[in-house]
This record gives C-alpha cells, sequence and structure tokens, in this order.
C-alpha cells in the first residue's frame, strides 16, 4: 500500500509555538467581531493537531493506488453534494480524523500526483464555477494551490496567473511546473505584474477571476517564531484594506460584461473581509451594474458571523 510508507504526520511531535502577541491581539479584536464563535475557532487555531489538510488529486498523473489506499483508511471526498456546481474531475480527500500525510516528493520528468491543502482553500475555487473554455485570471496566485484546484475542475481556454512578489512568483511557477503536464502550458501564461494595474492593462478580458488577496493570515501570524516580525506584521495590518480594496477594484475592470469575481482572503478580520467586499458591491449595485445574491449551498445559507465570500455576476 502506498501509504504504509506515508507516516502520518500527526505521529511526530509537533514543535509548532503559538506566537502570543499575535494571540493577545486576536483575543481583543475577534471577541469583539465574532462574539461566542471565536472561542471554537481560537481553540481550532491554537491547536496544531487539530489542523487538518486535505489530499488534492491530480488529474493529470491520477495517483489511482493512493486513492484506493486512502479510501481504506476512511477518507472521504470533500464538499460533494454541498455546492449545486461540483466538477466531477475535482477529488479531494480528507480524513475524519486528524492526520497528515508527507506531500508528494518532486521526481524530474514527473509530475506529482496529490498536493496537499487546507480544505477550506477549495471554497473560492468552487465558488467560482469554472467552466471549460473560460478565460480566468488568478491575480494573487502564489503559491499555486488554488490554481492546480481550478485545472482539476475544468480547462480553461486561458489561464492567467499573476503574482506580484517575485520570490513567491518563482514558487508558483515551481508548483505549476510539478503538477501540470507541458501541453497545458500552452494556455497558462504566469506574469509578476502588480495587480492593481491589471484593470488598466486588461479591461474586460476575463470570464472569472480570483483575487486570493494578501491578507494577515491568521493561522500562519499564530505561529510566528519571531515576535519582532510578528509586531512589525501587527502594525502593518491596518494598511492591508487598501492593497485589497484597490486589487478587487482593479478585478472588476479586468472582468467582462456577464463574467464572475470571487475575494477571498485566509483572515476573520471584518476590515479585510465584509468592510472591502460589500461597499464595492453596494457601489457597483447603486451604479447599476451589480447582480448577486447570498450563497446557498445545499439549502443553506451562509453563516452571518463567519462568512464565505459570495460570488457575484457583473453586467
Amino acid at each position: 500500500m502506498v501509504l504504509s510508507r506515508l507516516k502520518p504526520q500527526s505521529e511526530k511531535k509537533l514543535t509548532k509555538q503559538i506566537c502570543k502577541v499575535v494571540l493577545d491581539h486576536f483575543e481583543k479584536q475577534y471577541i469583539k467581531e465574532l462574539g461566542e464563535s471565536w472561542i471554537a475557532v481560537r481553540d481550532i487555531l491554537t491547536s496544531p493537531t487539530c489542523w487538518q489538510y486535505a489530499v488534492l488529486l491530480n488529474r493529470f498523473n491520477y495517483p489511482f493506488q493512493l486513492e484506493k489506499d486512502l479510501q481504506v483508511k476512511r477518507y472521504h471526498t470533500l464538499f460533494q453534494g454541498y455546492f449545486p456546481y461540483y466538477p466531477k474531475s475535482l477529488m479531494c480527500y480528507v480524513s475524519r480524523i486528524p492526520e497528515r500525510i508527507p506531500s508528494d516528493k518532486y521526481q524530474i520528468g514527473k509530475i506529482k500526483g496529490y498536493y496537499l491543502l487546507n480544505a477550506a482553500s477549495l471554497l473560492p475555487v468552487l465558488a467560482l464555477e469554472l467552466q471549460n473554455g473560460e478565460r480566468v485570471l488568478d491575480m494573487c496566485a502564489a503559491p499555486g494551490g488554488k490554481s492546480i484546484a481550478l485545472l482539476q475542475c475544468a480547462y480553461p481556454g486561458y489561464f492567467h496567473c499573476n503574482e506580484y512578489d517575485n520570490l513567491r512568483s518563482r514558487w508558483l511557477k515551481r508548483t505549476l511546473e510539478s503538477f501540470i503536464p507541458q501541453p497545458m502550458t500552452n494556455i497558462i501564461k504566469v506574469t509578476e505584474l502588480d495587480g492593481r494595474q491589471i484593470g488598466h492593462i486588461h479591461p474586460e478580458m476575463f470570464d472569472k477571476i480570483l483575487v486570493d488577496a494578501p491578507c494577515s493570515n491568521d493561522r500562519s501570524w499564530l505561529i510566528s517564531s519571531d515576535t519582532q516580525i510578528a509586531s512589525y506584521r501587527l502594525n502593518q495590518r491596518k494598511k492591508l484594506p487598501i492593497i485589497q480594496i484597490k486589487l478587487l477594484r482593479s478585478a472588476i475592470k479586468a472582468l467582462r460584461p456577464g463574467g464572475s469575481l470571487v475575494y477571498s482572503t485566509c483572515t476573520l478580520s471584518k476590515a479585510e473581509n465584509s468592510d472591502i467586499s460589500v461597499p464595492t458591491a453596494a457601489n457597483l449595485y447603486f451604479a447599476g451594474v451589480f447582480r448577486g445574491e447570498p450563497s446557498r449551498y445545499s439549502g443553506k445559507t451562509q453563516n452571518r458571523t463567519l462568512k464565505i465570500t459570495n460570488y457575484h455576476d457583473y453586467t
């Protein structure tokens, strides 16, 4: 069995430590914004053994034996049945108990068979409802997990993966090269453009746009080992919404009439989520170019406190 040599990392001693400076900051902010919901969220964020990674199978080098082994270990497919749109080609498994397997190792001349990612990362990918032949922009694409997931959903006619930061852009390129076969690279373009300018450079060009904006990544910040870096990040946090709203406005300009845009972050911060998306959508609504409604999945509406970002059509 493949998994017999993939020792779960949950069996190893986890040495991650929670940064008290960041946790204290989050305590003050999120108890106000989230109320009692913050208590449950905090318990997960501060318990590394509870962190769960999903196993996204790569359809371009499908790991059939691994899939069988996952099923034997009672892994189950993720989100199927909960979304009105769920591509059959997207196969992602998660364990019923906290468990992790090592990432797939790179081998020269062979693309990887699976990708490990936070299960919640698939939500904005699914919300985009990508279809074959569409022109797609992943505006802030590094490290590449959502780009890989999008390519599991459909075959876009053109896929523009952008990452402004040079080091992260190189990381993005390595990820794509590790998971995507050479023939597919003909439809993929990787750039290092300033996302705030893409709307001016490519107006009304894309059918679907994902803005997975740079944010105060709660979990990553919580395990900062350097308190000085953590303090610096917290001081710079107030600048992020300014960047995020410029990215969102740029993306709207790059979206063709009738296209769809998804804005997402990896933070619970109200200032970086609803304070960005709601006013922007409201302005578009009053301008007569917005059309959309709160997301509903399998008869359920979004939680009013912990929101899954709506997806919208712009006409």
